[in-house]
């Protein structure tokens, strides 16, 4: 009778736990990490595209690696090809939980190693719309989550989450995500200010699936709301499984990375 009762008692608070919106916003966010495990090491090309609130457009490419790392956030490494007056510049970053992210900023034309200190992360990354912050992994830890509501998204089916940055210093006081149903990926992100005033949106689209598991998209936009400015980043040659060791995410690669 008593086991029985208990068993009845933990399937209950398992069904109330379901309902709770922050349990359940949290059990997303780790099955969205969930499903992309695995990974490894990857390569990709991006060409970035800037557009001013005039519309006048200049055009950038780099490269990124990433790292996966197992019981930390992972590592990245983006270098600049184009144009010729920031080829070489790189950044180095290396993603913690709770912990401030360790990010590092090669100036060719300085020959030197700038590190980012945890108070400038909100800054503008080379001059786009993307921060510091932004190009660092989404670690489950660094966020308290909020289930807001199920939404249909254009096409799609989506779980709508507040994400709310647990660690200091966050340009941010909260993220709005539209997560896939399907392929548990975010189609849209909604950045609100250290005055909780909506900022920057992020839309992500053209997914294609590698190695028949992981999604990514080959085209982000992120619009920003205040200044009227906008970054577009489109994604070719991914290579997943690529390779890539501890030995290409120091330092001293970066400095070379040209």
């Amino acid at each position: 009778m008593h086991k029985t009762v208990f068993v009845v008692c933990t399937l209950w608070s398992l069904v109330v736990a379901a309902d709770i919106p922050e349990a359940r916003g949290r059990a997303i966010a780790l099955e969205v990490d969930a499903r992309d495990q695995g990974w490894a090491s990857l390569s990709a090309d991006l060409d970035m595209r800037l557009t001013n609130a005039q519309g006048e457009e200049s055009r950038r490419t780099l490269r990124l690696n990433a790292l996966e790392i197992s019981g930390d956030g992972d590592q990245s490494l983006i270098v600049f090809d184009s144009p010729r007056d920031i080829a070489g510049t790189g950044l180095l970053s290396y993603t913690h939980a709770l912990q401030p992210d360790d990010q590092w900023l090669y100036l060719p034309a300085l020959r030197r190693v700038k590190r980012i200190a945890s108070a400038n992360k909100s800054g503008p990354f080379v001059g786009s719309e993307f921060a510091y912050e932004d190009l660092t992994s989404t670690e489950v830890e660094k966020y308290t989550y909020l289930w807001l509501r199920d939404e249909r998204l254009d096409e799609h089916e989506t779980v709508v989450l507040e994400e709310r940055p647990a660690y200091e210093l966050s340009g941010y006081t909260r993220r709005v995500v539209w997560i896939d149903k399907a392929m548990y990926q975010p189609l849209k992100v909604e950045f609100y200010d250290r005055k909780n005033a909506l900022l920057k949106t992020l839309t992500l689209s053209s997914y294609q699936q590698y190695l028949q598991r992981y999604w990514r998209p080959s085209k982000m936009v992120m619009q920003n709301h205040q200044t009227g400015k906008r970054t577009e980043l489109i994604w070719a040659n991914y290579v997943f499984r690529a390779g890539l060791t501890a030995r290409d995410f120091d330092q001293n690669t970066l400095k070379r990375s040209r």
